[in-house]
């Protein structure tokens, strides 16, 4: 299978690239850019004498008639635009941005400030939560990957939510996140004499993720779910740690829990389960798709706290992405992912 990459000058893209380079079915065919054509290394040094492709310019039609996929790894508001130009083109689309997830056109314009792509487009994509959405990701032309966020928070929820375990309007999720998810355009907050030795809270009730996060809680609860979502920045590279806090309708203790947690991601490759009193940290997913869990059930206060660590930019983009591909063409899941997390 050919991939087309467009977005390849961002982290997100860069990994594509990463992953891709390895995969033993989907191989990189073209790679293109808004900017300067001009070979991919120089933007990206690491990539001298192992990936030298040129950046080209974006021609829809010339993309879709020689590549099977087109992996848009391109800032919303672009990316949507981009989608809809390959529409009922032969040639399956994912999109790394978040204009596709939101089946509410005023919804993302409330919160990503910007025009919506038509109600249309947005109703093809495919949420591509890719343990929880398998069939209809199989089925799909369009998919919209999830953010990074949202993966964390949601893959962490879901076995409760979905078994109705909890009160769905007591879900607190305290996520942090390294700086690599704040793109590679800089800025004041992401420099390195404001970011180091320093933690701080952002988009306090504002994030645009709260949106996709309660939408597909909504959907799995069949009722609203309104969460309570705060974001921080520390000074780290790479990973995202959110810690759950949910209120549960009946005691149950951690091994009960941790049992239905390993239950529901059987035969899942890219989740694991943490053993009793054991928590995951960051450090432990860097670099890998794997999304690490761990559980505590409270008795004193019949509070389930959730712990649930991603790579923001593996699980949490480029990995999933490629996760995604993997199911619509029929390959194994775990095709070009099989790296081990680097460590320490």
């Amino acid at each position: 299978m050919k991939a087309a990459i467009i977005g390849t000058t961002g982290y997100g893209g860069g990994e594509l690239i990463r992953i891709l380079a390895n995969h033993p079915y989907i191989k990189i065919h073209s790679i293109h850019t808004t900017r300067d054509e001009k070979p991919v290394s120089e933007e990206y040094p690491h990539l001298t004498g192992i990936f030298d492709k040129v950046l080209t310019k974006i021609e829809t039609d010339k993309i879709a008639e020689e590549s099977d996929i087109v992996f848009l790894a391109t800032p919303s508001k672009v990316s949507g635009k981009l989608a809809e130009s390959f529409l009922n083109k032969n040639i399956k689309v994912i999109d790394l941005s978040g204009d596709l997830r939101l089946k509410d056109p005023t919804a993302y314009e409330a919160w990503y400030k910007h025009e919506s792509v038509d109600a249309s487009i947005l109703n093809q994509a495919v949420y591509g939560l890719s343990e929880w959405n398998r069939e209809q990701i199989r089925n799909a032309n369009l998919l919209a990957n999830p953010g990074c966020y949202p993966t964390a928070a949601l893959l962490g929820l879901a076995p409760v939510l979905t078994e109705k375990l909890i009160d769905s309007n007591s879900i607190i999720i305290d996520a942090k996140s390294g700086v690599s998810g704040a793109g590679r355009s800089p800025s004041m907050g992401t420099l390195y004499a404001e970011l180091n030795e320093n933690f701080k809270i952002y988009k306090v009730n504002e994030h645009q993720h709260i949106p996709e996060i309660e939408q597909q809680l909504s959907l799995w609860n069949e009722e609203e779910v309104n969460v309570t979502f705060s974001t921080h920045l520390i000074p780290i590279t790479r990973g995202i740690m959110t810690t759950i806090y949910v209120q549960l309708k009946e005691e149950l203790n951690t091994s009960r829990l941790l049992d239905l947690y390993k239950e529901t991601y059987d035969g899942h490759p890219f989740i694991r389960v943490r053993k009793n009193g054991v928590f995951p940290s960051v450090k432990e997913v860097k670099g890998s798709n794997y999304c690490d869990i761990g559980l505590n059930s409270d008795s004193r206060t019949g509070r389930l706290t959730i712990v649930s660590v991603i790579d923001n930019l593996m699980k949490g983009a480029a990995g999933q992405a490629v996760q995604n591909a993997n199911i619509m063409f029929g390959f194994e899941e775990r095709a070009g992912l099989e790296m081990i997390p680097l460590y320490p």
